[in-house]
């Protein structure tokens, strides 16, 4: 039979059943229409729970779900959900001379109608008809930078239609007196002597933060959870983080890489835990909540909450409180009830598109094949975690954070049967002024370890730390703060190379360019923007326009881009590169922008790079992008964090 036509509905609705990789139009008779919904948006797995086929729409970054058909009706036009809000930032205790203790942030607040979803916290039916359904995906709150003490911020709210889930309270801290946190979805952990904080209306959304501890030694108390409350401090420790909750809605719960795992029955799609508490540390709770810190923390990463998951920030003292983990969105629905034919092999989410299968990682995992593997090599993109963007002292320009590492190409699977690790980069967290100052460098991704693409540079910041970091693309330098007016020198240089102009297999250093320089001190003092995989960062200047954008990113090879389940953000529609279509769609790997003095606008790069915006300052990098957080602004100090990265797997089906 003669291919479809790319214009018919049906074109992206693939055979996932008979694996013959041949859409259902062409699987069925002439003109007749799936039985289900069809629908793009996200990134998509299908997958089958005792005789029942699903497919889910997996939602890290803001986007629609869009309603093509809702089929012949033998299928129902109904879908399920889960919508998560970004976690709340955690507090940090500063008091002098002895710990009081800081509370965790809640957790995002969550809303379902699956039927993990307890009774009577279960949404009700959600049916839909053809149309887009805008999603928004919350990010985390900051956790409080700064020696001063006090509470974080808020998680902002997730958004799927008319569905809102609440962002996550703030946890508490501690300066030269009381600074209590939030209410929000979960509530944040209190300080010393101070109630926990509750839930916002509607209450079904998550549960209060734990109180703080009434004598010394002083603890903070836990966040709130998805799944229960932070516990209250003893006196002697903090109090834990809430227990998040399960829903298995992305699809098999052991090897999606969706949400926290539980190690103890090693199942993912855990979502919504509490932070810890410090006073010392708590134990923060399962569904990616952060853990509590040292005093000073000895590493950031470990803090925050994890990113797709909601969890809030670990309490701290004295500097680097942990940030909320970012929100998700997921909907699902039925597509088929027939006997479908065997997998060749399992790990991520999984798609069909071009004769090919994809599998998408988005978290670590295995990659293993099953019993009726047959091909020889597999394509692969391979993306580390973007670097943070530099934090400042409020009216200096600081540096963006480099993208990861961009590797993609063919490699020989080996004998079957093969089981391949993979681990997925988080980005580098943003750099907090006064305490850490130059952004994080983000984690290495790899698909086994022959195959490793380095997280990118952290942004540089001002005063005696301006240069950025290096990385596959390094960070971009902040402003020189010794009062010259010459740009920052050196910068740092990238591990990866220049990007060619022809998109296609990369050398085994990937691609990825230099950071740009910052400003001289004086004038308007502009960070320079971190590099990109498919460009350098623009230098910062000492008057307006402003430049320091973060370098371009790429386009994914053409084996990548369904558009049923588009992955990656937008970038140019009339590209001058040899491989890229016109789409403006699948771009990855942008640099992350350089802040300025007077919080004037400054794009991120095309593929996901934080810009650094004048209402919002300072922004993340797209997760699953590798892309880098922008350099921080007045009045929140705080650099973007990177984005976490991702890996791709593909095989003729």
């Amino acid at each position: 039979m003669a291919p479809i036509k790319t214009n018919n509905p049906y074109a992206s609705y693939f055979d996932f059943f008979s694996r013959t990789g041949k859409d259902a139009v062409s699987a069925a008779p002439p003109g007749v229409a799936p039985a289900g919904l069809t629908a793009t948006g996200g990134l998509i797995n299908d997958y089958e729970v005792s005789g029942t086929y699903y497919r889910a729409h997996i939602f890290t970054s803001s986007g629609a779900f869009a309603v093509t058909d809702v089929g012949t009706g033998a299928l129902p036009a109904n879908i399920e959900y889960l919508v998560m809000a970004g976690g709340g930032g955690a507090g940090i205790d500063s008091y002098p001379p002895s710990p009081r203790g800081s509370g965790g942030g809640g957790a995002g607040g969550i809303h379902s109608n699956h039927p993990d979803m307890p009774s009577p916290r279960r949404g009700a039916a959600f049916p839909v008809s053809v149309a887009p359904y805008p999603v928004v995906v919350g990010g985390g709150g900051a956790g409080k930078s700064g020696s001063s003490g006090g509470k974080g911020n808020n998680g902002v709210d997730s958004n799927f239609s008319t569905i809102t889930s609440t962002g996550g309270g703030a946890g508490g801290g501690h300066t030269s007196g009381m600074v209590n946190g939030n209410p929000g979805g979960s509530g944040g952990g209190a300080t010393n002597d101070q109630s926990g904080l509750s839930v916002v209306s509607p209450s079904n959304q998550g549960f209060a933060g734990g109180n703080g501890a009434t004598g010394g030694p002083y603890g903070g108390g836990g966040g709130g959870g998805a799944g229960g409350v932070g516990t209250n401090a003893p006196n002697s420790v903090g109090g834990n983080g809430g227990p998040g909750i399960q829903i298995k809605i992305a699809g098999p719960p052991t090897h999606t890489g969706t949400g926290a795992l539980n190690p103890g029955p090693g199942e993912y799609q855990w979502f919504g835990g509490g932070g810890a508490g410090y006073g010392p540390a708590g134990t923060a709770g399962v569904g990616g909540g952060g853990i509590a810190g040292p005093s000073p923390p000895n590493t950031q990463n470990s803090l925050s909450g994890q990113s797709g998951t909601g969890g809030g920030g670990g309490g701290t003292r004295n500097s680097g409180a942990g940030s909320g983990g970012s929100g998700i969105v997921v909907v699902r629905y039925q597509i088929s009830s027939s006997q479908p034919g065997t997998a060749k092999a399992t790990g991520g989410t999984i798609s069909f598109y071009n004769n090919k299968t994809i599998h998408a990682f988005t978290g670590s995992g295995t990659f293993a094949t099953t019993s009726d593997w047959s091909a020889a090599d597999v394509e692969y993109v391979v993306i580390g975690g973007g670097g943070g963007g530099g934090g400042n002292g409020g009216v200096n320009g600081a540096g963006g954070g480099g993208a990861g590492t961009y590797r993609t190409g063919s490699t020989p699977i080996g004998a079957h049967p093969v089981s391949t690790s993979i681990q997925v980069g988080a980005g580098g967290v943003g750099g907090q002024w006064p305490a850490t100052k130059k952004g994080a460098t983000g984690t290495s991704s790899y698909f086994g370890t022959p195959i490793t693409s380095p997280g990118g540079g952290g942004g540089g910041s001002y005063t005696g730390y301006h240069p950025g970091d290096p990385g596959g693309s390094s960070g971009g330098s902040g402003v020189r703060g010794d009062g010259s007016s010459s740009p920052t020198t050196p910068v740092a240089s990238a591990t990866g190379t220049s990007f060619p102009g022809t998109i296609g297999a990369t050398p085994s250093v990937g691609w990825g360019h230099q950071g740009g320089a910052g400003s001289g001190d004086t004038g308007l003092r502009q960070g320079g923007g971190g590099g990109g995989a498919g460009g350098a960062g623009a230098a910062g200047t000492n008057s307006s326009p402003y430049y320091g954008e973060g370098g371009i990113g790429i386009q994914m090879p053409a084996t990548f881009r369904n558009p049923s389940a588009p992955l990656g953000t937008t970038g140019p529609s009339s590209p001058s590169v040899t491989g890229a279509d016109t789409s403006g769609k699948y771009y990855v790997a942008g640099g992350g922008a350089g802040s300025n003095q007077s919080n004037a606008a400054v794009s991120g790069g095309a593929g996901g790079g934080g810009p650094f915006d004048a209402s919002s300052l300072a922004q993340s990098g797209t997760d699953n992008t590798g892309s880098g957080g922008s350099g921080s602004g007045s009045p929140s100090r705080i650099g973007g964090t990177g984005g976490s990265g991702i890996v791709l797997i593909a095989y003729p089906t």
